[in-house]
């Protein structure tokens, strides 16, 4: 391998390698190098080649010997030499080349046409030898040639008779220069160059120049073989596809040969057909468009290794033998586009503006032999459109357009403005009515104010759309209007009246009439002008004098020019205005009223009870007044006496802060009345009395269990939580409380309990599922007792279903059945969610949630792939951690594959039921169910034991069995009984559920 521009390398694949140098020099002279490398194997041959130059020139020379001294047959294989001629040309060029340097041999060979150049060497050779000269300014010249790794440096020296002679180093002829990658070195008479960090640009030609003098050499860059990690892969794709080749090389930079059937392939031989891409170690070949020409094998190729791959290209082409054309029809009338391929087996679906067109009572699709054909009975507006048929498994589609001709139609809705076709518009605001137009062709619009066009009013139109526009409307404004659209089917005419309003004035005289404890009356007059609109109330406001803070009083409006505003503060003093409201808005406020201070005395004590009571004492409890005065409570005076006495006894010396006091000292088994009284410093308020006398002795209580509401069901904790239990109860003298499990006394250790003398706690810190079961807590009086169960269930997530396994395929479903799981987690199995993937993917992808029966029907299944299923169970605590996998898989048939199953005439049956549903009103919602039955059965869908006919919220689907009633957002009247009947001429079958819709309450 070289570089030189004067040195090629020939290789043949098989056996025989041979080099040829052309336009030899001094340089070319030393030792060469023959490296054979296939893998990981590798073979080298070395050898020398010395150059003598011929300068005798003879016109008349003779070249019929051999050419040239460059004779490598003993080292490579033997073969039959060639006579070469050297061309004679008419100018005697000899004379010319007598005087010339050997390295402008080759131009002037090339400019008289001399294209034998080895034997235009030989001829000056025999013209003329002359022995080589010794060189009087070089005592050690350069090697013959040099060999270095790429990456590393090399050092190349000579030695000079002149110590003080200047030197040039030339490379390829050009001069080099001193740098970080080219280093001089003179050490007495030795000059050396360092090349370091060689690369394939530095495997060159070199020269060392003294004077007129030169010596030459040749350095050799060894490159590590370029190795391929990645090899090609085979592409099968049909004509005009993309094709891509991809290899892998170890190197990023590496040169990457292509070929195709032995012809290499590059940017100046590829042109636009090849693309060639590099992405650091990956190379690519691409074929924007595949063609049956590019068939064949591809090889990428590095100097260590290759690899290839083989293109398959196959035609995908669909003759068109008659194409849909642009229909225009009127209302009621039919509509049939028709189209016709070469292909009878192709099939097709056909769209318009893009979604697919679902065949119907109205809507016909038909393919019979090559033609295909699509019918619409009645047409209406809504059908106009762009159709367009797309056969399957083909990159073609035929498309055309129905146009409806229609007469002009005003839609103008002003159902929400009050008065029919009247629009009332906010004094100062922008008036924007969109007016929608039909009509084919476009209609022409034109908008009137009374008899004439208003300057005022801009009008924007569009084919189906006119807009009327009223910048900053003015009372000016008001007035009729009238729209009028025309086409050559017909007219039409609507009349408006645009009206003109405002927000009303703000109310007057606003003024406090009277004050209470602490509210104050407020009256004011309704404001003078109401905007053109009826006053629909009022809304008011306060403050406290000095602040600026303003307070809504009421948030629904208030209709009555009297208001009563309350929860206001004892001795503050206050201000109120006040807002009037019509159906355009809210007016500025009111003036505000003069200031006001209310003013309440404080109430009695409330809800005063007897606590406690022994043979000396009794404990009272009460509640603060409801009505507090300005000036607080400082406290609460305790009074008693004996029943049928006005003589009332203070208990108390100094007021009780606290709601509770116990009275001391009072005689054993009298009847005796209880008062009290808040004081502040207004004084005392009315007091508050029991209205009956206590008798003043020990009370015996029978003992009572409260037990909460939250554990008067059972209480459910998952394994591991906490479990923590408060329970009061009563009963004098204090009871004995004791607890038990299931009838057992409890003496399990996990299970903590404290008991008061009001309440008893059961704990647990970490619930497990034998803590489950009933609990029963006894509290007894001497004989007297009461008890209370609380149950407990602990619970967690079930263990897998069992058993599961495919009990039968058909068409694209699949029956999967299985049985309950062995561990429900201590409690009821509430569905299973169903998974599927397929043996090639191996990704899961759940096909239904919540299932509540063990079996379902996988439908949409795809042709040709195999699956296989699993299956978790679900608890109120979630699914299972493992699923059950199937036993077997299911696999779906291709068509053709195996031959069609014969048909078995069965009645129809259900292969899986419709299930009871709950809803909520307004979420679309499905019920489905399976069947089977040949002949293909009759479905008929039914609500109430009525049939369910063409009603657009309904949809029903039949997909290979698998019946839906898809129900767009429900409502209550569509809860009810729903059955499906599937009928044929061998019988029937029948299922139903119940559905019930569900309506949330909005806060």
């Amino acid at each position: 391998k070289t570089h030189h521009p004067s040195l090629s390398l020939s290789l043949c694949q098989i056996y025989t390698y041979e080099m040829s140098l052309i336009k030899v020099v001094d340089g070319d002279a030393g030792g060469y190098r023959c490296e054979v490398t296939s893998k990981d194997k590798c073979d080298i041959c070395t050898f020398e080649v010395t150059v003598s130059l011929l300068i005798s020139l003879n016109s008349s020379g003779d070249a019929g010997e051999d050419a040239g001294d460059l004779d490598f047959s003993a080292l490579l294989k033997k073969r039959e030499k060639k006579q070469k001629v050297v061309e004679e040309v008419d100018v005697d060029v000899w004379n010319i080349l007598k005087d010339a340097k050997p390295c402008d041999y080759e131009k002037i060979a090339f400019e008289y046409g001399i294209t034998d150049l080895r034997g235009l060497l030989t001829r000056l050779k025999k013209m003329k030898k002359v022995e080589p000269k010794k060189s009087d300014a070089f005592l050690k010249k350069l090697e013959a040639a040099y060999s270095v790794e790429k990456g590393k440096k090399i050092h190349l020296m000579v030695e000079l008779a002149d110590l003080n002679a200047p030197i040039k180093w030339l490379k390829n002829g050009q001069e080099i220069k001193p740098s970080a990658k080219y280093v001089f070195e003179s050490v007495g008479n030795k000059r050396t160059l360092t090349i370091n960090k060689c690369n394939l640009s530095d495997d060159a030609a070199y020269e060392c120049v003294v004077g007129e003098e030169k010596c030459f050499t040749e350095v050799f860059v060894k490159e590590p073989p370029i190795t391929i990690t990645k090899l090609l892969d085979d592409v099968h794709t049909v004509v005009g596809e993309k094709v891509e080749f991809e290899v892998e090389v170890s190197e990023e930079g590496a040169n990457v040969k292509w070929m195709k059937d032995g012809v290499e392939l590059n940017r100046e031989t590829a042109g636009s057909k090849y693309r060639f891409k590099k992405d650091g170690k990956r190379h690519i070949l691409i074929i924007n468009e595949a063609t049956k020409e590019d068939i064949g094998m591809y090889h990428a190729l590095t100097n260590g290794g290759e690899s290839k791959a083989e293109l398959e290209i196959e035609d995908k082409e669909l003759e068109v033998l008659q194409s849909i054309a642009d229909l225009t029809v009127k209302a009621a009338e039919q509509a049939m586009f028709k189209c016709e391929v070469s292909d009878e087996k192709v099939t097709g679906k056909w769209f318009k503006d893009g979604v697919e067109v679902q065949p119907s009572d109205r809507i016909k699709i038909t393919h019979i032999g090559r033609t295909h054909k699509l019918m619409i009975d009645e047409v209406k507006p809504s059908d106009a459109g762009d159709y367009t048929f797309v056969p399957d498994g083909y990159a073609l589609s035929l498309s055309a357009k129905l146009n409806f001709l229609d007469p002009p139609k005003i839609h103008l809705d002003t159902s929400g403005t009050g008065s029919k076709n009247t629009i009332t518009v906010v004094a100062g605001n922008k008036l924007r009515l969109d007016v929608e137009i039909t009509g084919e062709p476009a209609p022409t619009v034109c908008w009137m104010k009374g008899d004439e066009a208003e300057g005022r009013v801009r009008v924007e139109s569009t084919k189906t759309l006119s807009t009327f526009v009223i910048e900053g409307a003015e009372k000016g404004d008001e007035g009729p209007y009238s729209i009028t659209v025309t086409n050559p089917a017909g007219e039409d005419k609507v009349e408006l009246m645009i009206k003109i309003v405002d927000v009303p004035n703000p109310p007057e005289n606003v003024e406090c009439t009277s004050v209470g404890e602490d509210f104050g009356t407020i009256t004011w007059d309704p404001p003078a002008f109401d905007g053109g609109v009826p006053i629909k109330g009022y809304l008011m406001e306060r403050k406290k004098v000095g602040s600026s803070r303003w307070t809504k009083l009421n948030f629904d409006v208030y209709e009555s020019t009297t208001y009563e505003a309350k929860r206001m503060i004892e001795g503050v003093l206050y201000e109120m205005r006040v807002f009037a409201v019509n159906g355009i808005g809210i007016s500025q406020p009111s003036a505000n009223s003069k200031p006001f201070m209310p003013i309440a005395p404080t109430g009695e004590p409330t809800r005063l009870t007897v606590d406690d009571v022994t043979d000396t004492t009794c404990a009272l409890k009460w509640r603060p007044p409801e009505k507090i005065g300005a000036g607080g409570i400082d406290g609460y005076i305790i009074e008693y006496c004996i029943e049928g006495s006005d003589q009332w006894v203070q208990a108390n010396e100094e007021p009780v802060g606290k709601n509770q006091y116990r009275v001391k000292g009072l005689p054993m088994g009298e009847k005796m009345l209880f008062r009290v009284v808040a004081v502040n410093i207004a004084g005392r308020s009315p007091p508050v009395t029991l209205s009956q006398a206590v008798t003043i002795r020990e009370i015996v209580e029978n003992p009572k269990i409260r037990v909460p509401r939250n554990l008067r069901t059972k209480l459910i904790r998952l394994v591991g939580e906490k479990v923590n239990l408060v329970i009061p109860f009563q009963g004098k003298p204090h009871p004995v409380v004791t607890w038990s499990k299931d009838g057992v006394l409890l003496e399990d250790k996990t299970v903590g309990i404290r008991t008061s003398h009001v309440d008893t706690i059961f704990f647990i810190r970490s619930a497990e599922r034998t803590h489950s079961g009933k609990y029963t807590l006894s509290v007894q009086i001497e004989n007297v007792s009461d008890s209370a169960d609380v149950h407990i269930q602990v619970i967690e997530k079930p263990g897998p279903p069992v058993a599961v396994h495919v009990a039968e395929v058909w068409g694209f479903n699949a029956a999967l059945e299985w049985k309950p799981p062995k561990d429900d987690g201590n409690c009821e199995i509430i569905g299973y969610t169903i998974q599927k993937a397929d043996m090639k993917t191996k990704d899961w992808f759940t096909v239904f949630e919540h299932n509540r029966r063990p079996s379902c029907t996988v439908p949409d299944l795809v042709m040709g792939n195999e699956y296989f299923f699993r299956v978790f169970s679900e608890n109120i605590c979630g699914l299972s951690v493992e699923a059950g996998i199937s036993e077997n898989t299911a696999i779906v048939g291709k068509t053709g594959s195996a031959p069609p199953p014969m048909e078995v005439n069965c009645s129809p049956k259900f292969t899986a039921p419709l299930v009871d549903r709950s809803v909520i009103a307004g979420y679309a919602a499905a019920i489905s169910c399976a069947v089977r039955g040949y002949p293909k059965p009759k479905i008929i869908w039914m609500k109430n034991n009525m049939i369910i006919g063409e009603d657009p919220r309904f949809m029903i689907r039949n997909n290979q069995g698998v019946l839906t009633l898809n129900i767009r957002k429900p409502s209550m009247f569509d809860g009810g009984k729903y059955s499906c009947r599937a009928i044929n001429d061998l019988g029937q079958d029948e299922v139903e559920c119940r559905l019930e819709v569900r309506v949330i309450s909005q806060f």
